[in-house]
């Protein structure tokens, strides 16, 4: 008798589960509001528009012929039928998300893996635990503390500069260069990746990684790896196992999964030292009445979260440091590398513009012929107060920001129903406009696209040459781009409201800082190489036919000369 309960209740368990299945795939999207709004077709249950609206090769394409046929409020399929998203290219939409962060959260997925990777830090923390974490970290970011990393950028910015003059003087000594002056194949991506390791190492917890030297510090081939793993070519079965089924996937793990875990032993011992030494120092400072000084960030957010004014209940443990650590190591280095890597290129790419940036650059470099080191930190203060208002390289960085944004696009997920407002017409399924109707409704659950790239790249408010590199339109934007939403320059690039880019100031100092040093010493031109732009994580270069070689960008790179 109660065998025949158990395979009664699971029979009827398997068929209530499977009428759910059913409901959510094929009945309930027909009364999702989305599908009143006008969208591109789907041919198959199955088929999706998430590769050409993610994909940075031809998104900017996409988006214009979307924008051109449907409107600015635009109804995208993701993974299945039952999946139903918004595509807003509408500045008021966009604002609207991004504003209200408790409405429109990072999808749960998204941040799954997020923190298997680096812990729940502010890249992936929701609610009043991010609230929480970015007011601590605030007083870190401030500009008085920023400013007093600068001297440390510097140093490693000129170390950089003597790596590569020892490349381009060893391959004139090789003769492997017949062109004249000697020009040293680098790839630019590869090293500044490292250089701006180093420079997230010292100004994340005084720590060096001594990367430019060489690649063997334990920690660096900790992150270093790990970061790997995040942006690898895998296989997305594996991903979606990972995503879904996080217990099996632990039970059964594969070689990225072990590879991980890996890493993560070596970062949780090295750097939860660094840690608990930053926080003795703190401690030990406090009791002799001496205090402690140290201009990490570390220091700084562990004196921020120690302070007597913060109530207890808004303090954040050892290990949301330890996690905040991981994500500005993550976030910091990588995306300040990856925009100057492409800022390089786009100066390779114009000869022109390089040759004027670098006179405004020699222009204002001091009289002697030392090299920075002999600088005092005051001096290289007044120097960076000088570089950071010179006005043709505030427009190359800001035009380079704008047309190859790190970040291609963000999504975010509704937590409850909302009506997003609108600047322009929403439009019908059928091609008609919804008359009076001033808002796209949302329902709980459906998935939003912040397309970064395409508001940065959108003709209609940058002009017909939004997708060319000029450096000159930001002495005259058009009047529809100074009403554009972004917490930088009218562009998306560091994202706009709450969850906006907190290391923003200090990815300024990186990338004036290193184009300052690099362009005074080396003239870059283009290889025979086809570069493409590819969305792995972060937009990232790659040589055309060698995609599985991972990401690469290389330049000719010859030593500047006065007399040329």
């Amino acid at each position: 008798m109660n065998y025949r309960i158990l395979v009664y209740s699971f029979v009827v368990a398997t068929g209530l589960l499977l009428l759910w299945i059913i409901y959510q795939t094929f009945v309930a999207p027909r009364f999702n509001p989305l599908q009143q709004i006008a969208g591109p077709p789907t041919h198959g249950w199955f088929k999706n528009h998430l590769y050409p609206i993610l994909e940075p090769s031809i998104s900017p394409r996409v988006h214009e012929a979307f924008v051109q046929k449907y409107g600015r409020s635009i109804r995208v399929r993701g993974v299945g039928p039952w999946d139903e998203r918004l595509l807003t290219l509408d500045p008021v939409s966009v604002a609207h998300v991004l504003k209200h962060s408790t409405t429109y959260e990072k999808p749960w997925q998204s941040r799954s893996l997020i923190t298997s990777l680096i812990g729940c830090g502010m890249l992936a923390a929701e609610g009043q635990i991010h609230k929480r974490q970015r007011r601590v970290a605030t007083p870190a970011f401030s500009i008085q503390n920023l400013r007093a990393l600068v001297p440390l950028v510097f140093g490693k910015g000129a170390e950089l500069k003597d790596r590569w003059m020892t490349m381009v003087v060893q391959e004139e000594q090789l003769e492997v260069s017949c062109a004249y002056p000697p020009k040293s194949r680098i790839d630019v991506c590869h090293w500044i990746s490292r250089a701006t390791f180093d420079v997230i190492g010292l100004a994340g917890f005084d720590y060096n990684f001594n990367a430019i030297k060489d690649e063997t510090n334990e920690l660096f081939v900790a992150y270093k790896e790990m970061f790997e793993v995040a942006i690898s070519q895998g296989q997305i079965g594996r991903t979606l196992l990972n995503i879904y089924l996080p217990y099996f996937s632990a039970l059964f793990p594969d070689k990225s999964m072990r590879t991980v875990r890996r890493c993560q032993e070596v970062i949780h011992r090295v750097a939860g030292q660094l840690v608990q030494e930053s926080k003795r120092k703190i401690l030990d400072g406090e009791k002799s009445g001496s205090g402690f000084y140290s201009r990490d960030l570390l220091t700084l957010l562990l004196k921020s979260n120690m302070a007597t004014d913060l109530p207890p209940d808004h303090r954040i443990s050892d290990e949301d440091i330890l996690h905040n650590i991981n994500t500005f190591m993550f976030a910091g280095s990588d995306t300040s590398s990856l925009s100057l890597t492409w800022t390089l290129l786009l100066l390779a790419q114009n000869p022109e513009m390089q040759s004027r940036l670098r006179n405004e650059l020699l222009a204002i470099a001091p009289a002697s012929s030392e090299s920075l080191s002999a600088l005092t930190e005051d001096e290289i203060q007044s120097l960076y107060g000088i570089i950071s208002n010179l006005p043709y390289l505030d427009n190359v960085t800001r035009e380079s920001l704008r047309l190859i944004p790190p970040v291609h696009s963000s999504i975010r997920v509704a937590t409850q129903d909302d009506e997003i407002p609108t600047m322009y017409p929403v439009y019908k399924r059928d091609g008609t406009v919804h008359v009076g109707k001033t808002s796209v409704t949302v329902p709980k659950g459906s998935f939003v696209h912040v397309a970064v790239e395409g508001f940065n790249l959108d003709k209609a408010i940058w002009g017909d040459d939004a997708w060319s590199f000029n450096p000159d339109r930001w002495d005259d934007l058009p009047e529809s781009a100074l009403q554009q939403p972004g917490l930088y320059s009218n562009t998306l690039t560091f994202s706009a409201g709450p969850r906006s880019c907190i290391g923003m100031r200090f990815s300024m100092i990186e990338i004036k800082t290193f184009l300052y040093i690099l362009l005074t010493s080396f003239v870059f031109d283009v290889t025979d190489d086809k570069i493409f732009k590819a969305n792995v994580v972060l937009t990232r270069p790659y040589i055309s036919g060698k995609f599985k070689e991972g990401s690469q960008c290389p330049l000719l790179v010859s030593l500047f000369s006065p007399e040329k």
